[in-house]
């Protein structure tokens, strides 16, 4: 199965250089959990062609510092695709930025919360079931990373997990075989609380705080990973 990876964005160049890059992050996660996945990233913010519908059978859209309200050309053309995705049957799974890429794409509202900053691992209760959560979980724990949310979701969407400050966190679509979630779980702990050093200038010191002590607790990325193989391999053709 060829999972197409549209690249939206990559980490601050240091740490680019020492964690590698979002496709890389997301093919050590996946990549475990089945033989038959292979992956091709197109980084779309740096100009490179969207992928057309006959080149994967599967769409992963990462994170981005980008804002999905931000008018570039390279957001319009990838909300083109996820529609294109949808109506063409293909599967996909959006992350962070890609979460709120699919959501505005699919009819969903998206601005900048007046919560601020989300930082850290946030935990995440799940009021909906699917058939790729197996094994199941009421709740996950997973690191975020963002300002912008999703408002209002898409006509038709289901939602299946949030949090007081994120309640649109895990979102199945109805417009295709299309999934997507709020939090990171490409994000190993140590490049979180890299990351979170690197931006501490532009959160409160507090969440700074508690965001790097929740980097020392439990993390259930592996769990989510393992979810978004099944949902791929579940519509595999």
């Amino acid at each position: 199965m060829h999972i197409r990876i549209l690249e939206t964005g990559e980490p601050p160049a240091p740490l680019n250089r020492q964690f590698g890059g979002y496709p890389a992050m997301f093919e050590r996660l996946l990549a475990p959990f089945s033989p038959k996945f292979s992956f091709t990233a197109s980084p779309v913010f740096k100009g490179a062609p969207k992928p057309q519908l006959s080149e994967f059978d599967a769409l992963l859209i990462t994170g981005s510092p980008a804002g999905v309200y931000d008018g570039d050309q390279w957001i319009a053309e990838a909300e083109d695709l996820v529609r294109r995705a949808a109506k063409g049957g293909k599967p996909q799974v959006g992350i962070c930025f890609g979460h709120q890429l699919m959501a505005q794409a699919l009819g969903g509202e998206v601005r900048k919360s007046d919560k601020g900053w989300g930082v850290g691992v946030h935990e995440y209760a799940l009021s909906g079931e699917a058939s790729w959560m197996t094994p199941p979980s009421r709740r996950i724990a997973c690191a975020v990373s963002h300002q912008d949310q999703v408002i209002t979701p898409p006509a038709g969407a289901r939602v299946l997990g949030g949090s007081d400050f994120c309640p649109n966190g895990v979102i199945e679509y109805a417009q295709g075989p299309a999934i997507s979630f709020q939090p990171h779980p490409e994000f190993a702990h140590d490049y979180g609380a890299a990351l979170l050093r690197l931006r501490a200038d532009r959160t409160p010191k507090d969440r700074v705080e508690t965001g790097l002590s929740s980097y020392k607790g439990k993390s259930d990325r592996e769990l989510v990973g393992r979810w978004i193989a099944n949902f791929f391999l579940n519509h595999a053709r």
